[in-house]
């Protein structure tokens, strides 16, 4: 019997998560549906539930909904509760085990796909909402020089720093506070790329080789690449790979199986013009 999975948002439309487990699934020689759900804003918890009840095994969740999600865990493992939130459910009787694989699929896109490691590296991540919660710890295990959290709003960002007490050391603070200090990689995690909006980044925040790493996908050259690329950047991505590998993170949870991501990647990635 064909094991079923979905992936929950609002919208979803523009999911890629079908396609990505359906070649997955493909590649591995695993028997799956993976389909996109459009759950009310109003009515999450019931249409999982329902899910649930017609024999769904897992489920990823986007936006909106991950704060849901895990609120709805039985089972979260430190990745969601560090962060907050869950982009990953498996389903086994009453449990509902939860992870947060956005912070590894962005660590294994930075070492593993653009040969970047992480380790002994000055790293500066632009924002302090849910995104950047997902990737302190996963980062942070790479053991970089530093790890630095920069947020419009300042405190936010210090807010961070307690949070991740104990578990993660990091330098927070607004914009302005990185005047004179220059980073290996800086990672947007904001939604700029998405409001075409520029961040107040000041001169030399780029280091010479840097990589310029913006979480959103398919959007071309954000306002955000477009400051690496006039600051003599030359190494920019977007987060296609991310979310390819986020994805295998959560096959590999769900089928005990890890996909190649490679050709996947390959076939999703969107030149940066």
């Amino acid at each position: 019997m064909t094991d079923r999975y979905a992936v929950f948002g609002n919208p979803i439309v523009q999911s890629k998560s079908p396609l990505i487990h359906s070649l997955f699934a493909q590649a591995t020689k695993q028997d799956i549906a993976y389909t996109a759900i459009e759950a009310p804003l109003e009515s999450f918890t019931a249409t999982l539930a329902r899910f649930r009840a017609e024999g769904g095994l897992g489920a990823n969740v986007t936006m909106p909904f991950k704060l849901q999600a895990f609120e709805l865990a039985t089972d979260p493992a430190d990745s969601a509760l560090l962060a907050g939130a869950a982009n990953a459910l498996k389903f086994e009787g009453d449990r509902i085990w939860a992870e947060n694989f956005d912070g590894v699929g962005l660590v294994n896109d930075i070492q593993r796909n653009l040969g970047t490691a992480l380790a002994g590296k000055r790293v500066l991540i632009c924002g302090a909402g849910g995104a950047t919660r997902g990737a302190i710890l996963p980062i942070a295990l790479q053991r970089p020089a530093l790890l630095a959290i920069a947020n419009r709003t300042a405190e936010t960002a210090h807010q961070l720093a307690r949070v991740f007490d104990g578990h993660a050391v990091l330098q927070t603070g607004g914009y302005e506070a990185l005047a004179g200090e220059s980073f290996d990689v800086v990672i947007n995690a904001t939604s700029t790329g998405l409001s075409q909006a520029s961040l107040p980044l000041p001169a030399g925040v780029f280091a010479p080789n840097a990589l310029a790493y913006e979480m959103v996908y398919g959007k071309g050259l954000t306002p955000f690449l477009k400051q690496a690329r006039a600051a003599g950047v030359g190494r920019i991505a977007d987060g296609v790979g991310m979310l390819v590998e986020q994805a295998a993170e959560a096959f590999a949870w769900w089928r005990g199986v890890r996909p190649d991501t490679q050709t996947v990647i390959q076939r999703l990635t969107v030149p940066l013009t």
